[in-house]
């Protein structure tokens, strides 16, 4: 039996988070929370995550940061870095962070489940 799949949405707009949470839940995804990088890193070590979905702007660690983190703890943990300002220089960063895929707030509910879904399946083979 696959286990349900678990989110992990690292965001400090708690609005956004609740958005995401919102779209991801009813499609049968377990969802966690977290408000910067550094709580992300601990729920990363704690819980069995299977994605990571995070913003880039962030106080105490940027996304980009928070993924190198997390890949040194969970090498093929996907990530999905979601941002309203993204640049090439930032781009640039993000492929060599490993992230698998880049959206632009702001998203849509297919763009958010199609990436998640296909970062699953590329992953893991669900």
């Amino acid at each position: 039996m696959i286990q349900q799949p678990s989110i992990l949405l690292t965001d400090d707009d708690l609005g956004f988070r609740e958005t995401l949470r919102a779209m991801l839940e009813p499609r049968g995804y377990r969802t966690f929370e977290a408000g910067d990088g550094l709580e992300a890193l601990d729920i990363v070590t704690r819980e069995s995550i299977h994605l990571v979905l995070l913003d880039y702007h962030m106080p105490k660690l940027t996304g980009i940061e928070t993924m190198r983190r997390v890949k040194q703890v969970r090498e093929l943990l996907p990530c999905i870095l979601v941002s309203a300002e993204m640049d090439e220089q930032m781009r640039r960063e993000a492929e060599a962070a490993q992230v698998y895929s880049v959206l632009t707030k702001p998203v849509s509910l297919s763009q958010v489940t199609s990436t998640v879904d296909d970062a699953l399946r590329a992953t893991y083979g669900w």
